[in-house]
């Protein structure tokens, strides 16, 4: 993918941003690592979890009336996982400390998720080219 450098240079302008935040990934919503900023080894274990999670969350907010998926939070002992929706094609996951400000995550990773998001979906755009339209 074309955006795969800018992606990265998001994730890691993210991190600069909130340095309680010990990984950033970014994947397609059927599970393949885009892009990661972590030092965590099993990036593609948690793409696919992501994946997963996301089939969760999509039923749960057409379910219930919610609207379309936006975001999930996982608040473990030890920190937080969060997921965002970055466009139509991709997924944004944070890994974050417990001691992070869970309102300043949001913050960032709205605005992040929203560029990320973006490039995603403009390389599918380009890569498709003109007249075939994704439903």
């Amino acid at each position: 993918m074309t955006a795969e450098p800018e992606v990265l240079g998001e994730l890691r302008r993210l991190r600069a941003r909130l340095p309680q935040l010990t990984g950033a990934l970014a994947a397609s919503v059927d599970g393949l690592v885009l892009a990661r900023e972590t030092s965590a080894g099993e990036a593609e274990s948690v793409a696919a979890l992501t994946a997963s999670a996301l089939g969760v969350a999509q039923r749960l907010t057409d379910l219930t009336g919610q609207g379309g998926f936006r975001e999930l939070l996982v608040r473990g002992e030890d920190g937080y996982v969060a997921t965002y929706a970055a466009g139509r094609s991709a997924v944004l996951t944070l890994l974050a400390e417990p001691r992070i400000n869970v309102g300043r995550l949001h913050l960032e990773a709205r605005r992040s998720s929203a560029r990320i998001g973006e490039l995603v979906d403009g390389a599918l755009a380009r890569r498709e080219g003109p007249g075939i339209r994704t439903p």
